[in-house]
């Protein structure tokens, strides 16, 4: 989640040491440990409840789902999942593809698509 490697996470404990001094550090600790897991039980909480005030029609609901990222690979990306390859449907003509935009043509096997030295 925060990508720490060992060498950070030892930079970011002698820095607590020299801030909050060697007998402070077990108490900052106990004390971060307390909210993580009440924010944890929160979360579950909070979780449940929506779960419950949804009702059953809502019960595949995934909360990750709620995540723009996610949403848009699921939803916008997703509907390329269906498009139609070369060789299953050879007789489907080309205007009727979802592949190819409207005004454009597909390229030849082996032609380079246009590049405008401008836009870069």
């Amino acid at each position: 989640m925060f990508d720490v490697g060992l060498p950070e996470f030892a930079v970011l404990v002698i820095v607590a040491v020299f801030i909050f001094g060697p007998d402070k550090l077990p108490d900052l600790a106990r004390q971060a440990g307390r909210m993580v897991r009440t924010i944890r039980e929160l979360a579950n909480n909070a979780r449940s409840e929506l779960s419950k005030e949804l009702g059953p029609e809502f019960s595949d609901l995934d909360l990750a789902d709620l995540n723009p990222r996610t949403l848009v690979q699921k939803h916008v990306l997703g509907a390329f999942d269906g498009v139609l390859d070369d060789d299953d449907d050879a007789d489907v003509e080309v205007s009727q593809r979802r592949d190819v935009h409207p005004g454009h043509r597909p390229l030849v096997p082996g032609e380079r698509p246009p590049y405008d030295v401008d836009a870069t």
